[in-house]
């Protein structure tokens, strides 16, 4: 019996020591698969991508078709999310400003990444730029987020108009100033983590060698930084799109011929008793995105924890 059981051991042992290695991606994947409304929230997501990529292109009626006979119609075959006052239908111009609606996210979330990594990681590594790098970020951090988009907006608006046009201007200004105002977590973030890591032996070893403070920076600790980061950028994303969303809900964001959700919502509010679904609809896509967006930062942060790997 006891043979037997040394054998089956043995037999186990190997067979672990021949499966392949997982690297730190295809574990936290793992993790994340096992994750019920990561896994919920990432397929939403892809669904409505797809179907704000694809769906003007197949969907037969045009966002700017305009029918008085069908002004405030509701949901229906022809439109299943009825038709505004002019009588375009909501469904297509729903599906075309989530395509602005989630590049907007996207695009500030990577400049605040962006600008994030690079001041958290010179204020984390280098001592002497720590004091007055942080003392920035704790400047921004004090401003007033909504106010100060408002007085930008009123500001450089009809610049980035004339010079780049009318929508892509408005892009640049509504991307640049969510992006500018949203890097300070991430730069505490990193900056934290980069004054824990440059201290550990593999730093040491690089720098034993030779190796110079970039390619420190670039190749050795933020490899290690990006968890925490990807997690936030996940949640920057949902962040984004609600800033977007309320500016142009405001009256602050794209023109009207550009229909954003935040603008399908604007346009609705004066007609909120007699036709409901025109703003049921879209901020129902808005909930959605920002959910899914959420339940998918909570699947990273999960998959992500090495304490909570098995």
């Amino acid at each position: 019996m006891a043979t037997t059981e040394a054998r089956l051991t043995a037999t186990t042992v190997k067979a672990n020591m021949l499966r392949p290695p997982r690297s730190l991606w295809s574990d936290a994947w793992y993790q994340f698969r096992r994750h019920q409304l990561a896994m919920a929230g990432l397929i939403v997501l892809s669904f409505l991508i797809i179907a704000t990529l694809v769906g003007p292109y197949v969907w037969p009626t045009k966002m700017d078709a305009i029918d008085f006979a069908q002004s405030l119609q509701g949901p229906s075959a022809d439109h299943p999310f009825g038709t505004d006052d002019l009588g375009r239908d909501i469904f297509a111009r729903s599906l075309w400003g989530g395509r602005v609606s989630i590049a907007v996210g996207l695009t500030a979330v990577i400049i605040a990444i962006t600008l994030g990594m690079t001041i958290g990681s010179l204020a984390g590594y280098f001592g002497r730029l720590d004091n007055p790098l942080m003392r920035l970020t704790d400047l921004f951090l004090s401003l007033p987020v909504l106010p100060l988009l408002l007085v930008l907006i009123y500001l450089f608006r009809e610049t980035l108009q004339r010079t780049f046009g009318a929508q892509l201007g408005i892009f640049i200004m509504i991307v640049g100033v969510i992006g500018i105002l949203n890097w300070m977590p991430v730069a505490r973030l990193v900056r934290a983590s980069f004054l824990s890591l440059k201290q550990k032996e593999f730093v040491e070893a690089a720098r034993s060698i030779g190796a110079r403070d970039r390619r420190i920076i670039v190749r050795h600790i933020l490899p290690n930084v990006l968890s925490p980061v990807l997690v936030a950028a996940t949640i920057g994303i949902g962040g984004a799109i609600l800033t977007e969303s309320t500016l142009s809900f405001l009256g602050l964001g794209f023109p009207s011929d550009v229909p954003t959700w935040g603008r399908i919502l604007y346009d609705a509010r004066n007609y909120l008793d007699i036709a409901p679904h025109w703003a049921i609809f879209p901020g129902l896509a808005i909930f959605l995105t920002v959910l899914s967006i959420n339940f998918i930062g909570d699947g990273l942060r999960d998959a992500l924890d090495p304490r909570k790997s098995s």
